[in-house]
């Protein structure tokens, strides 16, 4: 019998039927059937470290856990999921904009924790993201195109290694793991405890929301590309398509611009020479009620999402594939529906060498990605039905985009998933595996 009760005095140790358990399910409820045999929620890196030794020794699988946003599900597992939200300290260094935050970090107190000093860097949108996932997949947000990635901004990061060492990983201690920290996904090489960022001061300027009916799709699609690849980097948008059950198809940008409000309403003056929009919300704002405006909900239930990385726009006969498939869109029981969207890239991103970081995708111009949502009531049919839509988009889109996907995003039924994710960078990153965690303890579907 695996011997549980030696994990009781590194944190709070629950069962499956226990007060909380259920508050460490999947985000995504697509994988609401995976049960964990236990979850240990830590409050040190000590606690981390002697947890990982434990389950090498009895042979249990472990899974870290930051906010639980998975795509895939990576943040859940059959054996111990260590759950590290309460590793969760914010300190910010006077002087310097050094920002150091526990590796279960949620966004929404780095928020709250950054702006009294006015300080910022490449953030995630939703309140219940983890810093650790979306630094070590890279992480793009509304001011990457100004700012980079949020794998660029960090400066060090504290990671317990397989065989229960504490180590820092920076440019200059570990420099071999630091790389493969920037952009080589969560939970390949040892659990993240700690990182430190470097901040700088909160950019003002302008939101947008601006919504077009659906004959105008493709028209739309192609101005806001043609917009994007002449933007100034201060500019930021995401170009959607998507219906919800029972209503027609709605063309939307969502747009942050880090400069005032006339200049993007000058930016957007071609898509809205096209066709006047049903509605066109821009407005002034600081940083802080930008992040606020543009921060992102669900509706819960379960989805999938399929991304596609592409360094040049998408044609007419590509935007029109979208446009018919949206169209054939099979429902379900879900208001988030179903949809593509193009996010543009570019500026920041890509003046950082593709060889410099473990993210590869630095000429991407646009993320294109696929997504549809159903709940659990939907039957098995509708399910299945939004998967085969699903896939069967995605195969069409290869026809326009190459094969190349965002692990942020990340993909369970990704074939080339090595190639996809990580390019020519993923070689360096086995090795650096092999390095680290020669035994693959911290395995996943997708762990390298």
């Amino acid at each position: 019998m695996t011997g549980w009760d030696a994990l009781r005095g590194l944190g709070e140790l629950r069962f499956p039927g226990d007060p909380g358990f259920a508050a460490v399910a999947p985000v995504n409820r697509r994988f609401a059937a995976t049960r964990p045999a236990a979850v240990l929620s830590v409050t040190s890196a000590a606690d981390v470290a002697r947890a990982v030794e434990w389950a090498r020794e009895e042979s249990v699988p472990l899974v870290p856990r930051g906010g639980g946003h998975s795509y895939a599900g990576h943040s859940a597992g059959p054996g111990l999921v260590l759950d590290l939200r309460r590793l969760s300290g914010i300190r910010v260094e006077d002087g310097t904009g050094r920002v150091t935050v526990g590796g279960g970090t949620p966004m929404k107190a780095l928020y709250a924790a950054l702006r009294p000093w006015d300080l910022t860097f490449p953030l995630g949108n939703s309140d219940t993201v983890g810093i650790g996932g979306l630094a070590l997949g890279g992480g793009v947000t509304t001011i990457s195109r100004a700012h980079g990635l949020t794998c660029d901004a960090l400066v060090s990061t504290d990671v317990v290694l397989a065989d229960g060492r504490v180590v820092t990983a920076s440019a200059d201690e570990h420099p071999d793991l630091f790389w493969a920290c920037r952009g080589g996904g969560g939970g390949n090489f040892g659990v993240n405890t700690r990182f430190t960022f470097q901040a700088r001061p909160a950019p003002a300027g302008s939101t947008c929301v601006v919504l077009w009916s659906w004959p105008h799709a493709v028209e739309i699609l192609a101005a806001m590309q043609e917009i994007m690849l002449g933007a100034p980097e201060a500019f930021s948008a995401r170009i959607g398509i998507a219906r919800s059950p029972g209503e027609d198809g709605v063309v939307s940008v969502v747009g942050h611009h880090l400069g005032p409000r006339s200049e993007l309403r000058e930016l957007l003056a071609p898509a809205f020479a096209v066709a006047a929009p049903d509605r066109a919300d821009l407005e002034d704002r600081d940083f802080w009620a930008a992040a606020r405006f543009l921060h992102h909900g669900s509706d819960g239930g379960a989805f999938a999402a399929r991304t596609r990385c592409t360094p040049h726009a998408i044609g007419d006969a590509g935007l029109e594939a979208l446009v018919r498939a949206v169209d054939k869109w099979p429902g379900s029981g879900s208001p988030d529906g179903a949809g593509a969207a193009l996010f543009a890239w570019g500026g920041a991103i890509g003046r950082v060498p593709v060889a410099d970081t473990a993210f590869p995708h630095r000429d991407t111009k646009f993320l294109l990605s696929l997504d549809t949502s159903w709940t659990e009531q939907d039957t098995p049919d509708v399910v299945r039905a939004n998967l085969d839509w699903l896939h069967a988009l995605h195969a069409e889109t290869g026809e326009f985009a190459p094969d190349a996907a965002y692990v942020n995003f990340a993909d369970p039924d990704l074939e080339d998933w090595r190639g996809a994710y990580y390019g020519p960078n993923a070689a360096r990153l086995a090795e650096v595996k092999r390095r680290y965690d020669p035994d693959r303890f911290f395995s996943f579907p997708q762990a390298l």
